[in-house]
Formats: C-alpha cells, sequence, structure tokens
C-alpha cells in the first residue's frame, strides 16, 4: 500500500483500463518487435551459426522431452541470488558420474501440472533445490510452481523426490520454503527418495550442500539399484569456441538479455531488462574515519518506473576493470578476444550460461562471479590444470569430503576471502583452460538495496544508502564490495556514457507504511538499515504538507560515533525541530564507556513503545539480522510481557500475530 487513503478509481476501472492499455501495448510494441527481430534474422552470419540445434521435443512438454532424450532426472530450482541454479547444475553433472541423464529446470519455464506425469517414466526422480526468500516466501521464478503444489488438486503418486533448502538461519522463517516442499510433496503422495538438506548461509551452504548430497547419492544408488563406475571425469554442460570475423553489433556487450538493450532503451523495465540510471548525486554521508556510506540518487524520469517508499531496487554491478586485467594476465588472454559457450544439451532451455556471443573482458566485467570464494567443485575441477603435483593435490584435498578437507577449505578459501585472481596467484601452476573456467563460475548477480526516498516527494528519481564495502582478509589482502565500490565510483551524469548510468529495476516488497496515515508508526533503523525510513519519513511529510492527521513517528537510529557515522543528521533533526518526528533516539555505540545500541533505548522508553503497540501502531525493523533483528524483538517481548500483563509465551503468541497481520515488519539481511 502506498498510504493514499482516497483512490481516482476503484481497482475494478483500473482492471479494465489497465488491460485496454495493455491489449494496445502488446499490438504496437510486441507485434513491431516480431517484425524487428524477423528482419534481424534475415542477416547471414555463418560464423555464428549455432553448434546446437533444438529437438523437435524442445517445444513439447517435460515429460516428452525427457523420454525422448532418455533422461530420469530432472532438477527444479527456486533461486534469488544465483546458488540455487548453481547447485542444481552441479547435481546434473553429479548425476553423469552415476550413468544417469539429468535436466535442470527453471520451474517458471514449466507447466507445474506436469509434476503428476513425471512418475510415468520409469525410474525417474524429481530433485527440488529451493531457496526461501524474504519472509519465508518462495523465490520469484518458483512462486507458480509453489501456488501449484498449495492448492492441494495435484497427485503426485509414485514421484520419487528430494529436496535441498536454502536459506539462512538468522532469519525467522529458516528454509520454510523447503521444507514446505518436502512435506507438501509427501503429502501429495511423493515417495521421498532422502531427507531434507537445509542449507545456511550465515555459516558454510557449501558443506551443507556437498556433506548432504553425498550422502544423497548414496541413497540414490541404493534405491535404484545403480552399478557404481568410479571414474571421475570433467563432465562438461558447454561446447567453447572463439568466434573468429564476427560483426561487432552482433556481440554482447554487458546486456543481461536482449542485444543493444543499453543502446535501444525500451521498457517496461525489469530483472531481464534494466533501466539505465544516470547518476544526479552521489555523495559520501560520513564526516570522518576510516568508513564510507554514500548517498546516490538515480534518475528514473521518463522511465515509467514506479516504486513506492519501502521497495527494493536492484543494481547490475561491474566487477573492477583492475581484477579484470589482472585476470586476463593470469590466464594469458587477450580480453578482447570473442567467444561463445553452447549447450550441449539439446533439450536444454538455456543455450548459453550468460549472453553469448561476447569478449572475455565483457564475461569477466558483467557476468561472471569473480570476487566471491570459489566453491569445492570449481577447486576440484582445478586440480586437473595444475602441472605442478602438490598443487594439485593440495586442491583435490581440500574439496574433498574429509574432515580435513573442510577444515582446509573454511581457513583456506572462505575465512580468507580468496578469489579468483587470489587462487591464480597463490597456485601458479593452475592454468585452468578458458572454456572450462568460463563454464565453472557462478553468474554475477544484481544487489538489492532498500530505497532511501519516496515517489511522494522523488517521483523522478529513487535514492540509495549504501555503506562502502572495504576489508583487510586474514593474509593481508585487501577486498572491496562489487557493486559498492562500483556505485561509489560513478560520476554524476552528463551524457550516455555508461560511466554516468547504473542498470536497475525495482522489486516491489512487503515493507510498506500502513493504509491509515493515523495509524502510529515505530521505525528501528541503525546504520544504513536508516535508508527505508527516509521514504517513510517522507511519505507522512507529503501527507502532512496536505493537511492529513499523520500519526505518531517515532524513530530509533543507531551508529558508533555522532561525530563521524551520524547519517542523514541534518535531515533527521530538521523533522525532529518541525514536529513531523515525535521522537528521535539515537543510540552511539562508540561515544560513551558502555556500548549502546537501539535496543537499550527501545527498554528505556518502554512506554512510548507499549502506547504504539497498544494503538494499533505499526513496528518497522531494518538492518541486521543477525543480532541487532534478534534482540529487538526479544526487547519488544519484555515490553509487551511487563506493560501488557501477560506471561512469556504469551507475549511471544502476541508479537507473532503482530508480525502475521502486518504490523511487526522486517527488512533485514546477514
Amino acid at each position: 500500500m502506498d498510504g493514499t487513503e482516497a483512490l481516482w478509481m476503484s481497482n475494478l476501472d483500473m482492471f479494465f483500463v489497465s488491460l485496454a492499455v495493455g491489449a494496445v501495448a502488446y499490438f504496437f510494441v510486441f507485434k513491431k518487435d516480431k517484425n524487428e527481430q524477423a528482419s534481424q534474422s534475415d542477416i547471414s552470419l555463418p560464423t555464428l551459426t549455432p553448434t546446437l540445434q533444438r529437438s523437435d521435443s524442445f517445444a513439447s512438454g517435460l515429460v516428452q522431452r525427457m523420454n525422448k532424450s532418455n533422461k530420469t532426472v530432472v532438477i527444479f530450482y527456486g533461486s534469488q541470488t544465483g546458488t540455487a541454479e548453481e547447485f542444481s547444475n552441479r547435481l546434473a553433472k553429479d548425476a553423469q558420474r552415476y550413468g544417469l541423464k539429468a535436466l535442470v529446470v527453471d520451474p517458471e519455464e514449466f507447466d507445474a501440472e506436469e509434476l503428476s506425469k513425471i512418475s510415468e517414466i520409469e525410474n525417474s526422480l524429481a530433485i527440488f533445490c529451493m531457496a526461501t526468500y524474504g519472509e519465508g516466501d518462495p523465490t520469484d521464478n518458483a512462486q507458480q510452481m509453489y501456488e501449484y503444489i498449495k492448492e492441494g488438486e495435484a497427485t503426485l503418486d509414485g514421484l520419487n523426490y528430494a529436496v535441498f533448502g536454502l536459506g539462512n538461519k538468522t532469519y525467522e522463517h529458516f528454509n520454510a520454503v523447503g521444507k514446505y516442499f518436502d512435506k507438501r510433496m509427501e503429502q501429495l503422495g511423493g515417495e521421498r527418495v532422502f531427507q531434507l538438506g537445509t542449507g545456511d548461509d550465515d555459516t558454510n551452504i557449501e558443506e551443507d550442500f556437498v556433506t548432504w548430497k553425498e550422502s544423497f547419492w548414496a541413497a540414490v544408488v541404493a534405491k535404484f539399484n545403480i552399478e557404481v563406475d568410479a571414474v571421475d571425469g570433467n563432465f562438461r554442460t558447454y561446447d567453447y569456441k572463439v568466434v573468429e570475423d564476427v560483426k561487432e553489433d552482433s556481440v554482447y556487450t554487458g546486456e543481461i538479455a536482449r542485444l543493444h538493450a543499453y543502446t535501444k532503451q525500451k521498457g517496461p523495465y525489469d530483472a531481464k531488462n534494466p533501466y539505465l540510471a544516470p547518476v544526479k548525486v552521489n555523495r559520501e554521508l560520513h564526516d570522518g574515519g576510516d568508513r564510507s556510506c554514500i548517498h546516490v540518487e538515480l534518475d528514473i524520469q521518463g522511465s515509467k518506473i514506479g516504486y513506492n517508499a519501502g521497495d527494493h531496487v536492484a543494481v547490475y554491478p561491474t566487477n573492477d576493470p583492475v581484477i579484470v586485467e589482472e585476470l586476463g594476465k593470469r590466464l594469458e588472454l587477450d580480453l578482447d578476444t570473442v567467444f561463445e559457450l553452447n549447450n550441449v544439451d539439446e533439450d536444454s532451455s538455456k543455450r548459453h550460461p550468460f549472453p553469448c556471443p561476447t569478449t572475455f573482458r565483457t564475461a569477466f566485467s558483467h557476468y561472471l562471479d569473480i570476487t566471491s570464494p570459489l566453491r569445492t567443485n570449481i577447486l576440484h575441477e582445478f586440480a586437473a590444470y595444475c602441472s605442478e603435483e602438490k598443487d594439485s593435490q593440495f586442491l583435490l584435498g581440500m574439496s574433498s569430503n574429509s574432515t580435513e578437507g573442510k577444515i582446509l577449505y573454511e581457513e583456506w578459501a572462505i575465512k580468507s576471502r580468496r578469489t579468483l585472481v587470489h587462487v591464480l596467484e597463490d597456485l601458479p601452476s593452475c592454468k585452468p583452460q578458458i572454456g572450462h573456467l568460463m563454464e565453472l563460475l557462478p553468474r554475477l548477480q544484481s544487489r538489492y538495496y532498500s530505497i532511501a526516498s519516496s515517489p511522494r516527494k522523488h517521483p523522478d528519481s529513487i535514492h540509495i544508502c549504501a555503506s562502502v564495502i572495504k576489508y583487510t582478509t586474514t593474509n593481508g589482502r585487501t577486498n572491496q564490495g562489487v557493486t559498492t565500490k562500483y556505485l561509489s565510483e560513478k560520476q554524476l551524469a552528463s551524457s550516455g556514457d555508461s560511466n554516468f548510468t547504473v542498470p536497475i529495476f525495482v522489486r516491489r516488497s512487503q515493507f510498506h507504511l500502513p493504509f491509515k496515515v493515523s495509524n502510529p508508526i515505530l521505525m528501528i533503523g541503525p546504520g544504513t538499515g536508516l535508508a527505508p525510513f527516509i521514504g517513510f519519513i517522507q511519505d507522512r511529510e507529503f501527507h502532512k504538507g496536505n493537511g492529513k492527521d499523520v500519526g505518531k513517528l517515532i524513530m530509533y537510529f543507531g551508529c558508533r560515533n555522532e561525530a563521524e557515522d551520524y547519517i542523514y543528521k541534518d535531515e533527521l533533526k530538521k523533522w525532529k525541530d518541525d514536529g513531523l518526528l515525535t521522537e528521535l533516539n539515537v543510540a552511539f555505540s562508540r561515544d560513551t564507556d558502555k556500548k549502546v545500541y537501539v535496543q537499550h533505548l527501545l527498554a528505556e522508553n518502554k512506554q512510548s513503545v507499549w502506547d504504539v503497540i497498544s494503538n494499533n501502531g505499526h513496528l518497522y525493523v531494518c538492518g541486521d539480522a543477525k543480532y541487532m533483528a534478534r534482540d529487538v524483538q526479544s526487547t519488544i517481548i519484555k515490553i509487551v510481557e511487563e506493560l501488557g500483563e501477560k506471561t512469556n509465551v504469551q507475549a511471544q503468541e502476541y508479537v507473532k500475530r503482530m508480525m502475521s497481520k502486518g504490523r511487526y515488519s522486517l527488512d533485514v539481511w546477514s
């Protein structure tokens, strides 16, 4: 909800108007696209003729495709950040090692009603890699399948299945979607082949996955009486080739999906078609110290991008060009060479791992994650490319599932935050084949930020508040956050050059103000957790300026030092002086001998907090999930218990009901 009490038209009116507009838009826009594509396809480019030709069964249903290609394993992934998709591809390669043929499927491109037909394939197996997103929600691409099995009409008798869930224990609804799929499949008649796996991204999700899949495959071997072949080869998913004599306008230069999407911008804008937003403002928010926090304003005028206070903006970053150049040197590459990767499985819906053809420079800059610690499967594959036996054995030992291997991987790769460049530096005899490397590396993902503005005050811009990540690793190297470094170096827009624009799209959230502007709200957001509340306050400022009866607006903010990192200090103080903020409570954790955090101020002001809760008020918490959000929730429960005269159990149930009714909302991260 956007906080407006009066609507121009009824929902029904809006529906029919939208339907009519959509029909007209479809005719003029999409019909035109088809004509444009047809004219482009007339151009003959022999060097770009794909090596992969789709089978006749590709356009048919999943089961028919599996039958025609003798596949018995299908792997579905629900992925928001790419990890579940990555794990699914690894399971598909594992299947090959056991003599099985697997198909990896995006649920968004699948008719969920076919789930009941999979069991018709003899000795078939369905694997679900399902991430939990937000407050226990399925990922965007798994929403349709989730709703289908939830409706209860499916009959999955005889379906052999297994589920690996991806989540984070710092969140209340840890692995809720994976747990639901596992339970629901059984309720609908499916036969569980192996117990649910629950990966925890707060600790070591790689270890969780590797440990689970080793036992999972043992269970599969036993169930289907598979004769295990000890051969361990490099099973390739994509065919790599250099493209010669390619026309420049046929090469992808960083576009997410459509070729030339960045030079010929056309809405609507979303994850597959981001908008290049010019940078209007880029300023430092800290007044001192060795840390940095930036305020960035992105121009969306004319884009028809809409948003509400509390929504998220996604940014597609570009990797540091210095790191890209170093990779080129280490791998002895001409970074401007054009290449392509084509899927060797003609029945796969994914023809390329990223847009192709493209150059090595573009792939390393825009498409591949080259700064995260490498997962064990990549290190295992790298062992085959080491000319020194000791390097090869080191990688094999670290990527094994032994206790020693897990400890070594945790210390050498995870805790030290070794990137691809670092691995190649530390193991100079390791020279991975470039096509294989491109296949192994995960995709570079967009990063989400809570929008720090309201469309009521800033309809033509979206604001971001972000801490610039920079730290020293345990082995003395300096690492930087990909996106915050990218944003911090953006110059103000003065031309169409990419250095002045940022690829973005908006993702709707449930973290919104109550419909009634008279409802009191209490906001708790230390550090950059303040971001969405800047938008909330601007929203209420708009309504107050229009004569609305605005409810209490109470802010709890926290930082280390008042003189250094009290971000938006002038704005907050002005809102307090103008009477818009009823209370402004700020905790400075390093300015006193005893550290003071927002939860301590909440406890001190318990009567004020209870007044909001008991008068149909709304509580909002944004920021760190692991410590702050939990400590705040414990404090709120204690206040409800004491001033609401309840037992601890009753107080906990009271707070849970507030959450279920949307009166206690979280926008947190770990």
